[in-house]
Formats: C-alpha cells, structure tokens, sequence
C-alpha cells in the first residue's frame, strides 16, 4: 500500500469489507444502513461515509461490541493477514462465555435410535412419571 493511497478516503462499507468484518460487501452496506454504527462517537447510517485512518469505528456483531481504530485504508480484500493490519482492535477483553448445562435426560426418556416415535401410551407413562419427579423435587 502506497502513502497516497493511505490519504485517500474509502467508503466505510468498501473498508469494512476489506477488513474482512463481513463476508460481502452489500451485508456491509445493510448493517451500516441499520444505523447501528458509529464513527468517532457521531451515529452514522449513511454507506457512503468517508474512512479515514485513525477515526474510532463501534458497531455490534454478532452478540460483540465491536470498537475498531481504523489503522489503514486497504487497496483490495486481501487475505486474514493483510486485513488484520487495517485495524486495531480496542474492545475490551471478554471473559469466556459460560456454557449452560442442559439438564440430563432422565433415562425413561431415553430411546434408541430407529425405534420411532413414542405411542400414546407410552408418551402419557412418560408424562406421569415427569410429574411425579417434579413432585418430589417442588
């Protein structure tokens, strides 16, 4: 990447798409038009905003808040390593998220695979028996 082409302004959604933060170019220009984003602070809707190096980019991805330095304007969607060094990354460490246990299956409701759905009367014994167990558990 030349000097010039660092001065030059680049379309927000073009940069979040080489900076490889979505998969296509239009899922940039969505999220952006959402108005879920912000550039240095000021709320922004608007695709056709100018990038420029060194401003402040914060924006929800997934269930992340996002906070990016915009280091660098790319020049093209290149590969992971070279879109890593378009940015700087200032969200705050997350601490692992916590895996919900799914409470074991009680054995009675287990069925072996190809044995098919339960009949009735098998489904209304279950029931009976998942009552009972909340019964003594309550």
């Amino acid at each position: 990447m030349d000097a010039n082409a660092r001065d030059t302004p680049l379309r927000l959604d073009k940069w979040l798409w080489y900076a490889r933060f979505f998969k296509t170019r239009s899922g940039a220009t969505k999220a952006i038009s959402g108005g879920r984003f912000r550039l240095d602070g000021m709320v922004t809707n608007k695709p056709h905003r100018q990038a420029l190096c060194g401003q402040v980019l914060t924006f929800i991805q997934g269930d992340r808040i996002r906070v990016i330095r915009i280091m660098a304007l790319g020049s093209r969607r290149g590969p992971a390593s070279e879109a890593s060094a378009l940015y700087e990354d200032l969200t705050p460490a997350r601490d692992a998220p916590q895996k919900t246990k799914r409470p074991k299956q009680p054995e009675f409701e287990a069925r072996s695979k190809g044995t098919g759905r339960p009949t009735k009367l098998q489904r209304r014994a279950t029931d009976r028996l998942k009552a009972k167990i909340n019964d003594n558990e309550g």
